[in-house]
């Protein structure tokens, strides 16, 4: 494996891109459907879904992972190299992913537009304000904000408590300092001095109605219903009560537009919303992956984290509200992650130890499990990393026979397209010979302890759940409320399948506390915060931020 691959931003600035109204008309997409944002990024009316509406879909993919570890998985670099090899084994293949945040790519994590030969272009604007539906998504967000303080400064006519509001404002940055803040300071005329704070936009609500919304109406109602505090007799008081349902919508009219790029290779891609995959579901908008099943053979698209997270609330949240059947998935592993759950240390990943890749084995398989219990036929592929031996790749081949899952070797970052061809072959017999049957893992009627404890014992392979008094006091009003029968979107680390980030592997006997149950109304599911979730993300000590220059020319560095 050759190791002098360039910055991911280097090869990006050498891509041979395709005019996008080329990419749109390959695709089948026609002229008055595209709303163009330059040469290369496009927006999509939503009239298109109307035209395709009688076309039959494609096969929907889903791109998850192993528990993530420092050492790296590449979700979305699979997901964007699968995609480029399908094409090049002669299917018509469009991949979907979300849109990255300017927090992850100004602080530690980086941006989400793959790696290496895998990427999406442009990529300097899709990481940074690409077509501004994260903007949009902040305003929306604040003017809620706005609405609520106004409201209560001006006779507070809802009876809103104030000891009960539950909204927040949004910036869409790392910055620690504004986790909690203090707002109306400085006298009578700046409202009600209150405690306030701000999560990351991609955190937001909005950001997660948007993204589960069928179409422009749909959105309307959804905001309508968000609840941003409860009035002195303790029932919600929603956005439609603050009169600003339809400003939002107007705020979001172009952000619930899917947008329009390309891969390296010049394969379509649809990228559209961004939820986290811890406090959120965690996935692209049920839109984007409508229209790319009309408009392709094959739709690839990847859920955030592990399957423990991000596919499970694919599966029991995204697929349930867009009505959408998964024909496969393929869980991403790396050998060095592997090796990390197994009991190396980062800095003896590269030495070769078959003992922990074993060991670490026991994640792999549990996440395979889980997707086996929703019905849904399952492959592995190994991103693989120049310090792989091929004693460790041939061991990891071996276990997933032994284990009855298909593997690929994963190459796309090297190697693009060309490196994910088996990979994409063995994915089409899969789906060629496997049925799939899918269907959630539990009924939305059933309670909200029931739902969890179901998450907990099947996914996660606890053994229950601790409910604190609080969480306790939140499901009864939500059951008095009559909010009880929506899905679950747990909020726990990414770090493990416990909700403890340094049980790594397969842990088992563990119990998973609840310490607080919130309800995003709007978005349609009951949010349970597990251990310590952080919806407004720091800055680490050096931030990608002091890398990132331009110069005089338009050349940009230091981003990846």
């Amino acid at each position: 494996m050759n190791t002098k691959v360039p910055s991911d931003i280097q090869i990006a600035q050498h891509a041979k891109m395709k005019d996008i109204c080329d990419i749109a008309k390959e695709c089948g997409i026609l002229e008055d459907e595209l709303e163009l944002y330059g040469k290369y990024k496009a927006k999509i009316s939503l009239n298109i879904l109307d035209r395709l509406k009688d076309k039959k879909d494609g096969k929907l993919v889903l791109v998850t992972a192993i528990t993530p570890t420092p050492a790296g998985e590449g979700k979305s670099t699979t997901t964007v190299g699968l995609g480029q090899a399908l094409n090049k084994i002669g299917k018509k293949a469009i991949i979907a992913l979300r849109e990255p945040s300017l927090g992850p790519v100004f602080g530690v994590k980086g941006g989400a537009a793959g790696g290496g030969y895998a990427q999406v272009v442009p990529m300097e604007d899709i990481n940074l304000h690409f077509t501004g539906d994260m903007h949009a998504i902040t305003a929306a967000n604040n003017l809620v904000s706005a609405a609520m303080d106004n409201s209560i400064h001006q006779g507070n006519p809802l009876n809103i408590d104030t000891r009960q509001i539950v909204w927040k404002r949004v910036l869409d940055m790392n910055d620690r300092a504004l986790r909690e803040v203090v707002v109306g300071l400085g006298g009578k005329a700046n409202g009600f001095v209150r405690q306030d704070g701000f999560t990351i936009t991609v955190a937001s609500e909005v950001m997660a109605v948007l993204c589960l919304s069928d179409n422009l109406m749909d959105l309307k109602n959804r905001l309508g219903k968000i609840i941003v505090a409860y009035n002195m007799d303790g029932q919600p008081v929603t956005v439609k009560d603050l009169k600003v349902d339809g400003a939002m919508l107007l705020l979001l009219k172009d952000a619930i537009k899917p947008n329009l790029v390309q891969t390296l290779e010049n394969t379509p891609a649809l990228i559209h919303g961004g939820p986290f995959a811890n406090i959120a579901h965690g996935c692209n908008s049920i839109i984007a992956t409508k229209l790319g099943l009309k408009l392709a053979d094959y739709l690839v698209t990847e859920a955030g984290f592990g399957a423990d997270l991000g596919a499970e609330k694919f599966l029991d949240i995204k697929c349930r509200y867009g009505d959408l059947k998964p024909s496969a998935v393929v869980i991403v592993a790396t050998i060095r992650a592997l090796k990390m759950h197994g009991g190396t240390a980062k800095g003896e990943l590269s030495k070769e130890n078959l003992d922990t890749l074993n060991k670490g084995f026991e994640n792999l398989a549990k996440q395979i499990e889980n997707i086996r219990k929703f019905g849904v036929p399952v492959m592995v592929g190994i991103n693989r990393f120049a310090m792989d031996t091929e004693a460790e790749i041939q061991f990891l081949l071996r276990k997933c026979k032994e284990y009855g899952v298909e593997a690929a070797l994963n190459e796309v970052w090297e190697k693009g397209g060309e490196g994910g061809i088996e990979m994409a072959e063995k994915l089409i017999s899969l789906i060629e010979h496997e049925k799939s049957c899918y269907k959630p893992i539990y009924e939305t009627e059933a309670s909200i302890s029931d739902k969890i404890g179901t998450i907990v014992k099947e996914i996660y392979g606890g053994s229950g759940v601790k409910f604190s008094a609080k969480a306790i006091k939140e499901m009864k009003r939500l059951e008095e409320l009559g909010m009880d029968k929506l899905p679950i979107c747990m909020a726990k680390t990414q770090y493990s399948l416990s909700d403890n980030p340094q049980l790594l592997g397969a842990p088992k006997g563990f119990e998973i506390t609840v310490n607080e149950i919130r309800v995003s109304a709007g978005a349609g599911f009951i949010v349970c915060l597990t251990g310590d979730i952080m919806t407004m993300p720091g800055l680490p000590k050096v931030p990608a931020a002091e890398l990132i220059d331009i110069d005089e020319n338009g050349m940009v560095t230091g981003l990846f």
